[in-house]
């Protein structure tokens, strides 16, 4: 499975071609696994296909709550030089915040992250996004539904891109009430698709690049009955429709798992086995610093064979 995808994304390479100027027929996607603070994996990987000049090579990126802020900045082509913002604390400080619950505030603060981190600290090139071949598919979840949303279709501007990026990472309770985009209210892609493959595979996903962010060992835990207690009220009042989905969260994580493991041309590139494990409200600077690091180095270490001469590795 891994040398056919390689393959396919190496002569790609060797021709230079990109989307709408193919040889082949081939519909080749990168999924992005999110997680909150675990994106910091995933983050790292972009920064390789960045480093390694792969993105041209795929047709489509799809990503699910941080793994939609990654595949934005992958897209607009500032992955690496963004990557710093997962260990500087001012801005891991002003996007998770504990101590706001006191305040009966939202612990994490996509409106500060997207609206004042991607705008004014660490400007996102939503015009090259928008401009750029390779399709965009942030995913959400309907809070009436509990259906996984794909917002591509949703996202035509700037102020709706950014909406998209609010939607897909707007966590239950953690991120406060849901968003609205395209008649939809959304809450965080997670809920009902932690890493998109029904979806990709819908639009005809023929071959598929994954990202993940748990090791191989990682398991998802059914909710714990304090989990069950608290969110049933949050979910009760703003994503009614979204509880059924949430707790069969294990199933659900299974059942992308055999999706992917079935599929006869999906790469899955995962940390390595003995990597921190990353809590999703992580933001200490020396463990997100690492997982970026080994984000990028297991990405590498796969996808340099795809190119005929990458450039040097020196990180």
């Amino acid at each position: 499975m891994t040398d056919n995808v390689v393959q396919v994304l190496r002569e790609r390479m060797r021709q230079g071609s990109i989307p709408g100027h193919r040889s082949d027929d081939a519909r080749v996607v990168l999924l992005v696994e999110g997680g909150s603070s675990r994106g910091a994996y995933s983050s790292g990987m972009t920064v390789a296909i960045e480093q390694l000049g792969l993105l041209p090579a795929f047709d489509a990126v799809y990503g699910s709550s941080a793994g939609a802020l990654n595949g934005a900045w992958l897209l607009c082509g500032r992955a690496e030089r963004t990557q710093h913002a997962w260990w500087t604390p001012s801005i891991m400080r002003g996007t998770i915040d504990p101590v706001r619950t006191l305040r009966r505030r939202p612990i994490v603060d996509t409106q500060f992250l997207v609206h004042t981190v991607y705008t004014e600290i660490m400007p996102m090139g939503f015009a090259e996004i928008l401009a750029n071949p390779v399709e965009f598919h942030p995913m959400a979840t309907d809070a009436r539904t509990g259906r996984p949303v794909d917002l591509h279709d949703a996202i035509h501007d700037r102020a709706s891109l950014q909406t998209a990026l609010r939607a897909s990472t707007a966590m239950p309770v953690l991120a406060g009430d849901p968003v609205e985009l395209g008649g939809h209210r959304l809450i965080d892609a997670g809920v009902s698709a932690a890493i998109p493959v029904q979806t990709a595979l819908e639009q005809g996903a023929t071959h598929i690049v994954a990202l993940r962010t748990r090791r191989s060992d990682e398991l998802v835990s059914a909710p714990s009955r304090p989990e069950r207690l608290v969110l049933s009220r949050w979910f009760a009042r703003h994503a009614p429709g979204a509880f059924e989905t949430w707790l069969r969260r294990e199933a659900g994580r299974a059942e992308e798992d055999d999706l992917l493991a079935a599929h006869p041309a999906a790469l899955e590139i995962r940390p390595p086995l003995g990597s921190p494990r990353i809590g999703r409200t992580e933001r200490r600077p020396q463990p997100l610093r690492a997982a970026v690091d080994v984000g990028r180095q297991a990405a590498w270490d796969v996808l340099a064979a795809c190119v005929d001469e990458p450039v040097q590795d020196t990180a």
